[in-house]
């Protein structure tokens, strides 16, 4: 048997669709809950609407700003598109939209990063292409589309890879020393949660942080393998949720938690499935389709293996700069590290004209407090905040020559310490993916 055929054998051979129905409308209604309670938390105006200036992602300073009623009107779109991915209706429609309207907006600014948006992201793009809505869908009851109760095995092992991936790399970041020989940030964490019920006062002692950050990684790097095993499975999964529902009780991070705990539903088996479905209501005479496959065309195969590659390897581009990554933030996006540090920064920004006179800047007055506070450790956001200055004080008909800054960050409870050079002119900087020069290395990097 030769490659090719091994590998159409293994990811294109036809099993049932059961668990992907399953994430289909669980992913669906996670998302419109989650749109809803961004809607009703008043957040569409707080982020986008209030803020004049708003953090470009690189590569996307294009992505432009939208007008008031644009912003409603996307979530509006946002919220029917993930209704129509759980039922199922205009799928295909549905998943498209939701997939540029979402990823759309948190292009938007940069500011509101966060790793479970970029796997909604991530997500919602493979929902695209994978036939999730050939059974128990409107498409299938409106006539639109053939019911099967099957589909290529690779349909369903893409998202398990996806899922997998983000707990072992979790678990991988979480190897640095902070972390496993400081208990670091855990060891600041803990203790402000000693109100929790039961087991709060164990928060105090040292001990308890060691016991989490070491237990956080052991269970991110093995959850992705025990979820794989028929025989652990459950015991897995209740791992998942004791897990999940832990970290939201102690640090309130928004939907990512029940994100996890839905998603994690289709590593189970079909028959874990149609024993849902059943229980909902459904009745489907199930087919034989264990002799199907689905043949593997060439630009398919160059298209999955390009997607598994970048997944891959993005996570890792942070090896391509010196110093400490959660130091110098560069590669640190898009890497699947979730709460891994505790870190403040102070900037003081100057703008100066020709002859060196100075006009000290009140952050305030240009950003949110979020904005500032994110502001305040990112390199790439101080050259955009900076480059603002500047036109802003140009426009004004200031010769503003130069704009630059004293910043100082704190890392895991250690002394604040400079963070850039002050004399550098952030404004004529250009960001880019080579090393920024002028981010001043750690102090245990200079003993």
């Amino acid at each position: 048997m030769g490659i090719r055929q091994a590998i159409n054998t293994s990811l294109f051979r036809h099993i049932s669709i059961a668990p992907l129905v399953t994430f289909r409308v669980v992913f669906g209604l996670i998302m419109l809950a989650s749109i809803l309670r961004f809607w009703f938390n008043g957040w569409i105006e707080e982020q986008y609407i209030i803020p004049d200036f708003h953090f470009k992602y690189f590569g996307f300073y294009w992505v432009p700003n939208l007008p008031d009623w644009g912003y409603y009107l996307s979530f509006a779109l946002m919220a029917l598109s993930a209704l129509g991915i759980a039922l199922g209706a205009f799928y295909r429609i549905s998943a498209t939209l939701f997939f540029i309207l979402f990823t759309g907006i948190e292009l938007i600014d940069a500011t509101y990063y966060l790793n479970h948006y970029y796997f909604v992201s991530v997500i919602s793009f493979l929902l695209i292409f994978v036939p999730a809505h050939r059974m128990y869908s409107l498409d299938v009851r409106l006539g639109l589309i053939k019911l099967r109760d099957s589909v290529p095995a690779l349909s369903i092992y893409l998202i398990m890879f996806q899922l997998g991936l983000v707990y072992f790399l979790a678990g991988i970041a979480k190897i640095n020393s902070d972390w496993l020989f400081e208990a670091m940030p855990l060891s600041i964490w803990l203790p402000a949660q000693d109100d929790f019920p039961l087991i709060g006062s164990l928060f105090q002692y040292k001990l308890t942080a060691f016991a989490f950050s070491w237990g956080g990684m052991f269970y991110d790097l093995l959850i992705p393998f025990v979820l794989l095993s028929s025989r652990l499975r459950w015991l897995g999964y209740l791992a998942v949720i004791g897990f999940h529902l832990m970290t939201w009780f102690l640090f309130q991070i928004g939907m990512f938690p029940f994100i996890m705990i839905g998603a994690t539903l289709i590593f189970f088996s079909a028959d874990f499935h149609h024993t849902i479905h059943s229980f909902l209501g459904g009745r489907v005479k199930l087919s034989d389709y264990s002799r199907k496959s689905t043949y593997l065309s060439k630009p398919v195969l160059i298209a999955v293996s390009l997607f598994i590659c970048v997944q891959i390897a993005l996570p890792f581009r942070y090896l391509l700069y010196p110093g400490n990554m959660f130091w110098h933030e560069q590669g640190y996006r898009f890497g699947w590290r979730v709460m891994f540090a505790e870190k403040a920064g102070y900037a003081q920004f100057k703008v100066e004209d020709s002859e060196g006179r100075k006009i000290l800047i009140d952050n305030s007055e240009f950003l949110t407090p979020v904005q500032e506070k994110m502001m305040s450790t990112q390199p790439d956001f101080m050259i955009q905040y900076a480059q603002y200055l500047k036109a802003h004080y140009s426009n004004l008909g200031m010769d503003a020559a130069a704009v630059k800054a004293d910043v100082f960050v704190t890392l895991n409870g250690r002394a604040s310490a400079p963070f850039i050079d002050p004399n550098i002119d952030l404004a004529s900087q250009t960001d880019s993916w080579s090393h920024k020069q002028w981010i001043l290395p750690q102090k245990s990097e200079q003993i």
